[in-house]
């Protein structure tokens, strides 16, 4: 059977995280991505994260940042810096379904690969542009990575422990989570932009994606809060403004999480905790009252839960249907039973490391499951493929590119 995006070609442009991990998305789900790179060096993330090794132990090329985000996808490496660099580019952009970049912008403007460029020669090319702060606006110029976005958009003001608690003071999300929300966007952009060519228009378009807007756009209810109440949310560690018990709780031997979201389950943890009358305590019996009350109450649940080992509680919880979870670290969370029942981890060949980890996309579609046919690509392993395929170059044509140092 046909992957969802057999019939789809995406000529990526991208680097680092943003677009390929969108270009990723689409290559999961079978699109054929050409990944477009620089000689000698390619990616900027060739060169970030830990080397992986191969059967004999020894450090090979690739890194865990270019693996994370690049599988599926066939690699060829072009300068487009040179004129015949960018005939070649423009050539494949004519047979195309999606071109995504994240040049800052205006950049290829002056190679004659922006969008006004190449719709002129594939009016049907859906055409993406990654970038920090978009294409219009007075930060547009501004370069910009993940750690800025997380802190202009407030992100940073949410995260961390409270002033007056130990720690306290604004922090960073563990993970370039503004990279990774703007690629996703970008993915769903795409896809709409797509079905809007082939049902509606037969025209592709332009979509602008800023990692600013991107990053802001996930705030969701956090903002929401802001914007409906007027009140700046302040940083709570691991709880929560608007409901409790919805924090971390330090167990005899570790931490456990609970997630009280109703008012049975708020009594449900009561009673496993040995404190049955609080769940009828008109301080505690609505969640809007916990929450206003939670400097009373969750000293009180803390004590307890202080007693026993987080496994105790955790069944004890399960039994209840109480929402919890312990706070694994990532040697734990590979372990997790339903990690591995949910085949979260999987195992590729790779043509210089050998077999290397992969997490699995997380889309679970019955009649076109996600389809992991490509390991992430060595630089230019697919050069001589692509041009050869797509524009019908000959052995002779592609060394005397080589030679003159256009691939």
């Amino acid at each position: 059977m046909a992957d969802c995006l057999s019939h789809i070609r995406v000529l990526d442009l991208s680097r680092v995280f943003s677009g390929p991990w969108a270009a990723q998305m689409l290559a999961d789900l079978g699109a054929d991505v050409i990944k477009v790179e620089r000689p000698g060096r390619g990616d900027d993330v060739r060169q970030q994260g830990y080397r992986a090794k191969n059967a004999e132990g020894q450090e090979t090329p690739e890194t865990s940042s270019f693996l994370a985000m690049n599988r599926g996808k066939r690699s060829i490496s072009i300068n487009m810096a040179v004129p015949e660099g960018q005939a070649l580019i423009r050539e494949l952009a004519k047979q195309c379904d999606v071109l995504i970049e994240n040049f800052k912008a205006g950049d290829l403007v002056r190679y004659g690969l922006d969008y006004e460029s190449l719709k002129e020669i594939n009016p049907r090319l859906v055409y993406c542009s990654i970038t920090g702060f978009g294409q219009t606006g007075p930060y547009s110029h501004r370069p910009g990575y993940d750690p800025i976005f997380q802190s202009m958009t407030g992100l940073m003001s949410l995260t961390g422990n409270a002033p007056d608690e130990p720690g306290g003071g604004p922090q960073k999300v563990g993970y370039a989570v503004s990279d990774i929300n703007a690629g996703l966007y970008a993915a769903i952009g795409i896809l709409s932009a797509l079905n809007h060519r082939d049902a509606v228009s037969g025209k592709g378009q332009h979509i602008d994606i800023a990692l600013y807007d991107a990053q802001l756009a996930s705030l969701s209810h956090m903002a929401m809060n802001y914007l409906v109440s007027g009140e700046v949310p302040q940083r709570m560690g691991t709880a929560s403004a608007i409901t409790c018990p919805y924090q971390a709780f330090e167990c005899s031997d570790g931490h456990l999480m609970i997630a009280v979201g109703n008012d049975s389950q708020f009594r449900q943890l009561c009673d496993i905790l040995g404190l049955p009358e609080l769940g009828s305590d008109p301080r505690f019996e609505l969640n809007r009252l916990r929450a206003r009350n939670q400097k009373v109450l969750v000293p009180m649940l803390a004590e307890v839960f202080r007693s026993r080992p987080v496994k105790h509680w955790q069944e004890q919880l399960d039994a209840a249907n109480v929402p919890c979870g312990p706070i694994n670290d990532l040697s734990q969370v590979f372990e997790d039973p339903q990690i591995q029942h949910r085949k979260m981890l999987i195992e590729m060949e790779h043509s210089t490391v050998g077999p290397i980890p992969q997490i699995a996309n997380p889309l679970k579609l019955s009649e076109t499951p996600v389809n992991y046919r490509r390991p992430p690509p060595t630089l230019s392993q697919h050069t001589n493929e692509v041009l050869a395929d797509m524009l019908g170059m000959d052995a002779e044509a592609l060394a005397e590119l080589k030679e003159r140092r256009v691939i």
